[in-house]
């Protein structure tokens, strides 16, 4: 029978941790990109071959490190699996300041990057790739190149306590002068199936309407 884990786990114990440390060098966890991490409701393969099913309140986004539970108690890890993305880096603070408005203005999930070069700060943005968005950013004189990393884009504010800190420096603002509204329609079915409607009205005198529909989700490898 397939193992199917209901539960995030917040704070493994000591003894948990060392279940997960062993299953670890086993291969016994999941390795999932982010497009996967964003469902509630999946199926996936453990690096080792097992498939298991993941049923989950709609809660946030699985991140790295998660740890999901059973109810025989069995646990499985979640690490994010490194992608392909859009990398962005500028000369300066400034200019990488207005690409980040940019994207954040059309709602593009974005990583933030804080890393250090001989005692320097550098910083870089991560989105995934879109070429429409990257001769977006180039216009606006930001370098833009592919990069394989894991994808850990920044939450909302809203979000407190879900996010985690992998060794750089995460951020995220919006402008004061743009006001949202939204609406969700949700509908899942046994295999995950979940249909959004979304509204978007700004200041600035424009509306988006957007509609997907998320297919269901198969085995990650």
């Amino acid at each position: 029978m397939m193992k199917i884990f209901n539960t995030r786990l917040n704070a493994p114990n000591d003894a948990q941790k060392i279940q997960l440390a062993k299953q670890h060098q086993t291969d016994d966890y999941l390795l999932l990109d982010f497009d996967t991490r964003q469902h509630s409701r999946f199926k996936a393969t453990t690096v080792s071959g097992e498939s298991v099913g993941v049923d989950l309140p709609r809660t946030g986004t699985l991140k790295g490190d998660d740890v999901l539970i059973n109810e025989a108690g069995e646990l499985i890890q979640v690490i994010a699996k490194p992608q392909v993305v859009t990398k962005v880096t500028a000369d300066d603070v400034f200019t990488l300041m207005k690409g980040a408005y940019h994207l954040g203005n059309r709602h593009v999930p974005l990583m933030f990057d804080q890393s250090f070069n001989h005692g320097d700060a550098e910083y870089a943005l991560y989105f995934e790739n879109d070429h429409v968005l990257a001769q977006m950013l180039e216009r606006l004189g930001l370098r833009v190149e592919d990069a394989s990393v894991p994808f850990e884009p920044e939450t909302g504010a809203y979000q407190s306590g879900q996010g985690h800190s992998h060794g750089h420096s995460h951020s995220h603002a919006h402008s004061s002068s743009d006001s949202h509204s939204h609406s969700h329609s949700d509908i899942h079915g046994n295999t995950h199936g979940a249909s959004d409607s979304h509204e978007h009205k700004h200041e600035n005198n424009h509306s988006h309407d957007h509609s997907h529909h998320d297919e269901t989700v198969g085995q990650s490898e």
